[in-house]
């Protein structure tokens, strides 16, 4: 039994809200979810999964907001003036790493300036978010550490220059340091420039990864690439856990939480209630042709309330995108059957070649 197998189980047995083990709770009940993500009543500590650094949380929260807007705009600009080329892949491709390097090198030039730091960056999607990546040659904590110390060493020269209109991702970072930033300081920057890095790579590249699978894998689906990635999202969304820190005792539902617990917001199950959503486990794009009930009651695939993604709405953009710029030739041929379960949800490993005598979607 596979973790999502189990969380199913548990939820069928215990109801909205359960206990995984000791002292973590898992939250389905769409309205009771939105309720802990918004926090409107401060029952839980001020939480942003993007700015979520090995200190807390980076802040202050016009910080956050500064940073994002920029970064928005930054990826948005670039995305409009270099489209990716999906020829990158080649006749045959191995999926979801294909997917994800495709997106990693349609941004990597703003994201992370040539030299010596895009070598250790590269090092870091290659063994932290690759799905098929081979034995790690440098241990992972060694790698980030030598990413660390040389991202301070750029932010601390780029906040030397003064300010300037962003030309990439660490120009934005560098604007928002205070001025005399300590190497702590510093240092939490750069974990955030990291969760983008891997937000691009990860993330954003699994959403692709699942929506070519699906539609490769379901031959009777609608193919419209805005109703397959939405579906996509619905059915398996590639952030399907979103944890937060209780600040004080309460109840959700019959349960009790105390400040000792964490609290999770489960996506996965959240998107899959079928009082919501007809037919929840069936991949069926068609759904959204016209707003479907469950997309303003129980559709969380970006967070809710005040730290949810910002850039959702650009991450849908940019997979549709690429959907449409598939070379039509090409169909799915698929080696699992399930996720692969970790901080992320990834798409089983497929093989994206073309079309032969498979009997499967040609994407």
């Amino acid at each position: 039994m596979d973790e999502l197998q189990a969380i199913d189980e548990l939820h069928a047995r215990h109801g909205p809200v359960f206990r995984r083990r000791p002292g973590v709770l898992y939250v389905a009940e769409p309205a009771m979810a939105k309720a802990v993500l918004a926090n409107e009543d401060g029952r839980y500590h001020e939480h942003s999964d993007f700015f979520r650094t090995s200190k807390g949380t980076f802040g202050p929260r016009e910080a956050q907001l500064v940073i994002g807007r920029a970064t928005r705009e930054l990826l948005s600009t670039h995305w409009a003036t270099h489209p990716c080329d999906p020829e990158r892949l080649g006749p045959v491709s191995e999926w979801p790493d294909a997917g994800n390097l495709l997106l990693y090198n349609s941004f990597r030039d703003v994201l992370v300036p040539e030299g010596e730091l895009r070598v250790l960056v590269d090092q870091v999607v290659r063994h932290a978010v690759l799905a098929g990546r081979t034995q790690r040659r440098v241990p992972l904590a060694t790698l980030r550490t030598r990413v660390r110390r040389a991202l301070v060493g750029e932010l601390s020269r780029r906040r030397a220059l003064g300010t300037r209109p962003p030309r990439d991702f660490l120009d934005v970072l560098a604007a928002a340091a205070p001025e005399g930033s300590s190497y702590t300081a510093l240092a939490e920057l750069s974990e955030v420039y990291l969760s983008c890095v891997v937000a691009v790579a990860g993330q954003l590249g699994f959403l692709l990864g699942w929506s070519v699978y699906l539609l490769g894998t379901n031959p009777d689906a609608d193919p419209t690439p805005a109703n397959v990635v939405r579906e996509a999202l619905r059915l398996w969304p590639v952030t399907w856990n979103f944890a937060r820190s209780p600040a004080t005792d309460h109840q959700l539902g019959d349960v009790p939480v105390t400040t000792a617990d964490e609290v999770v917001v489960c996506g996965y199950l959240v998107h899959r209630d079928a009082r919501h959503w007809p037919d929840p486990d069936a991949f069926r794009p068609d759904r959204w042709v016209h707003e479907p009930q469950g997309a303003s009651t129980a559709f969380i695939p970006f967070g809710w309330g005040e730290h949810s993604c910002a850039a959702g709405a650009f991450a849908v953009r940019v997979v549709e995108d690429v959907l449409r710029l598939l070379p039509p030739d090409r169909q799915v041929e698929a080696h699992e059957d399930r996720p692969r379960v970790a901080a992320a949800l990834a798409p089983p490993a497929f093989t994206l070649r073309p079309r032969s005598g498979l009997d499967h979607r040609v994407v």
